[in-house]
């Protein structure tokens, strides 16, 4: 996986760290403006556990609103004018217990639109601490799940599908891991993630 993957625990943070920031940085983020749609932000954690990237999700209640029982990214509905990015953080003190003092956010994601809902979602890429003593929203969180990256970067675990949608061909990404499927929104912010983060293990 590169050299990334062996250095020592404060090295490979800041190598990686740095590395991501310069690669979101040099992007052209795509922005979907659409008036008819709700502004969201969700932040895509990542932290170094025992000797490697993982990234954090959540599994949503049956109890909330909407994605019910869905694997998703820590995040929500915009209120007001308040800031995208200020959204993702305070969404993850509300579903999580991450505080947004603990949050270093690296950069910016495609903004992506969620087909079962009517949501324009914007994500943000953070490195947190581990370990974390998380204060889960049992109302809106059934779950955190922990996937090393190393996992997701494996096609065994992945697979891809092309769907018709409004007359266009279209690819929707699902992984699997350890029996949970990750999907829709998500999954395709985590497609294009992975895309990023390739260039900095493969280094």
């Amino acid at each position: 996986m590169g050299s990334l993957y062996w250095l020592g625990g404060g090295v490979i943070i800041t190598a990686m760290k740095q590395r991501l920031k310069q690669l979101l940085s040099l992007r052209q983020k795509r922005r979907i403006v659409d008036a008819s749609r709700i502004s969201a932000a969700v932040l895509l954690p990542i932290y170094y556990k025992q000797g490697q990237y993982y990234i954090l999700l959540t599994k949503r209640t049956e109890k909330v609103k909407e994605h019910k029982g869905q694997i998703s990214f820590p995040g929500g509905a915009r209120e007001g004018e308040e800031m995208l990015v200020n959204t993702a953080l305070r969404e993850c003190a509300e579903e999580i217990g991450l505080m947004a003092e603990e949050v270093e956010i690296l950069g910016e994601l495609d903004d992506t639109i969620s087909r079962t809902s009517n949501y324009i979602i914007s994500p943000f890429v953070a490195l947190i601490p581990w370990p974390y003593q998380f204060q889960v929203n049992r109302e809106e969180i059934e779950e955190l799940i922990e996937v090393p990256l190393s996992a997701l970067l494996d096609s065994s675990y992945q697979r891809q599908e092309t769907e018709i949608i409004d007359g266009a061909a279209v690819i929707s990404y699902f992984y699997n891991y350890q029996g949970r499927v990750i999907w829709g929104a998500t999954a395709r912010i985590l497609n294009q993630f992975l895309d990023i983060f390739t260039q900095v293990v493969g280094e």
